[in-house]
């Protein structure tokens, strides 16, 4: 499928316009939008995200001038390509320190403005990068490698290639710490989509007050702290894949506005009256029966039928058992932190495969890095291994000796008891140093913040 950019075409010189709109179609890779006069123009950019915006400095009613001052505000990833005549060469070049991508001479060279446009769509997307990547760096990563080849976990895998080629929305179910982002995202890789971005929203850690605003985005001044227009995730994720993990705790004051975006692919942001439109797919993720929560009042029903179009289940990890020794090899692997990786004896191991994992792959990833700080050796042992021992029958009273460490109870460990006691020793190993704990356990330090608070940790130097 051939990838195909939207232009906007801002002069008021029809003649040049009609030639210059003729060329570029001729090249199949753009939609050409034309405005005679910079009124017009905005207009244009209210409604339409536009990739380029090739702007005349000099035209009527309003000049390109403001016309760019309009676009570094309302849609800052859009590239702007002045127009001008020689006479004006002093004026565009000042339009650069505005935030101009470039300038072209009017009578132009064909070749020199369509390479110009292709550096300006380079440079749009190394815009969008750098979005995607402080949204990566600002939420929780979880391992980033689809392990496994247990028959049950092998149908899923096939189901989510199968579906992957079809542009319908999926609704991935799953408990927590299941991969549900990894399935999301092989889903993504797999599907026509995959040179274009992957724009995660975790609709679990973002305030109510908020989603919206990172969702859709905001105009500058629509509230308080609102000092310039945001772009939101939907705007990043044009032409890629938007993947809402946890979208059962949507909020009901956000989930008509969701299901408005995911039957026209339109919404405003915050503080707007214009609506957008974007070309996205939508993957969403839940932990929950949002057939439960419907039934509950909590979610609406006209809102799931939209999601679940294909649903993909994910096993529990007691229910792929065979997969744990590669599970505990990838994690050795990836949290090693000496040159030589560890191993695991038979016995610990058996120990792993007995368990009942409640907290799924996530919690067996917690567990080995914690028993890659505790052992002192470098094979790790039954003892080296921090588990509910109450579900862990392959465990002996002496083996709980470091579950137990703590807790008086040795064999009642909740898993937030279990993450207490990893948090402290992550945070011991780390000398107090909350960045570099933070760091350590893939969590930003502002949850970091949140989990010492939670559980009264004391700080160690």
């Amino acid at each position: 499928m051939v990838r195909r950019y939207r232009i906007l075409i801002a002069d008021d010189e029809v003649s040049f316009t009609e030639l210059l709109r003729e060329e570029l179609e001729n090249s199949k890779f753009y939609d050409i939008d034309i405005a005679g006069d910079g009124i017009e123009a905005i207009n244009y950019i209210q409604n339409t995200l536009y990739d380029v915006v090739l702007l005349d400095v000099r035209m009527p009613r309003v000049s390109g001038i403001e016309v760019l001052k309009f676009l570094q505000e309302h849609s800052p990833s859009t590239q702007v390509i002045i127009l001008t005549n020689y006479s004006d060469v002093k004026t565009a070049i000042e339009t650069i320190k505005l935030g101009a991508y470039d300038f072209i001479s009017k009578p132009y060279d064909v070749d020199q403005l369509l390479n110009s446009i292709e550096r300006a769509l380079e440079r749009r997307q190394l815009f969008i990068d750098n979005s995607l990547m402080k949204n990566e760096l600002a939420r929780q990563r979880g391992p980033n490698q689809i392990v496994g080849d247990s028959p049950l976990f092998k149908r899923t895998i096939e189901s989510a290639v199968k579906v992957a080629q079809a542009e319908t929305v999926v609704l991935i179910q799953g408990a927590s710490g299941t991969g549900k982002e990894l399935i999301a995202h092989l889903i993504h890789e797999n599907s026509s989509r995959k040179d274009q971005p992957f724009v995660v929203v975790n609709c679990a850690s973002i305030p109510d007050t908020l989603l919206e605003s990172e969702l859709f985005g905001h105009e500058k001044g629509s509230f308080t702290g609102a000092y310039v227009t945001k772009q939101g995730l939907a705007e990043v994720a044009h032409r890629g894949t938007l993947f809402l993990d946890e979208v059962g705790d949507i909020s009901p004051m956000i989930q008509p506005k969701l299901l408005r975006f995911l039957e026209s692919g339109e919404f405003r942001r915050v503080g707007g009256t214009n609506p957008l439109k974007v070309g996205v797919r939508i993957i969403s993720a839940t932990n929950k029966n949002l057939q439960e929560e419907v039934k509950a009042g909590r979610f609406r029903e006209d809102l799931l039928y939209r999601l679940n179009v294909v649903t993909i289940q994910i096993p529990l990890l007691r229910d792929r058992k065979s997969d744990i020794p590669s599970l505990v090899d990838h994690f050795l692997a990836t949290k090693a932190r000496a040159k030589t990786q560890k191993k695991i004896s038979p016995e610990a191991l058996q120990v792993l495969k007995e368990y009942e994992w409640p907290g799924n792959i996530r919690e067996l990833e917690h567990v080995i890095e914690g028993a890659v700080i505790l052992s002192t050796g470098d094979v790790i042992e039954r003892e080296d291994l921090t588990l509910n021992s109450s579900l862990a029958k392959g465990l002996d009273e002496d083996s709980g000796r470091h579950a137990g460490r703590g807790n008086d109870s040795r064999g009642e460990m909740t898993l937030e008891d279990m993450e207490k006691v990893h948090i402290e020793q992550v945070l011991r190993k780390n000398k107090g140093s909350r960045r570099k704990t933070a760091e350590t356990l893939g969590i930003s330090p502002k949850t970091l913040y949140l989990k010492i608070k939670k559980y009264a940790i004391k700080d160690f130097q």
